[in-house]
């Protein structure tokens, strides 16, 4: 049975290293490098860099995590729903 984890090397501050992601984390993490118009490199440096603990494969997933929570919550926000009548009270 093949793992869903996939090991993927990566240069980032001119080493190369290597993760291990889903494949939903790191196509997510290569539209988000697109979004800011960062490369992918640049984008795991950043995260590497302002990461406290733990190993880079986890840092990422949290990145992805908190990246997509902070876009459901400004879209709350902005008035957005993901779900029909969200807002409306409850009699």
């Amino acid at each position: 049975m093949k793992s869903p984890v996939v090991k993927r090397s990566i240069v980032i501050a001119g080493h190369k290293t290597s993760v291990s992601l889903e494949d939903a984390f790191w196509d997510a993490l290569k539209e988000i490098a697109a979004s800011r118009r960062l490369t992918l490199s640049d984008l795991v440096a950043t995260i590497d860099s302002s990461r406290t603990q733990g190993n880079l494969s986890s840092a990422i997933r949290l990145f992805v995590l908190d990246h997509y929570r902070e876009n459901a919550a400004s879209a709350r926000s902005h008035g957005h729903s993901e779900r029909s009548g969200a807002g409306a009270p409850v009699a």
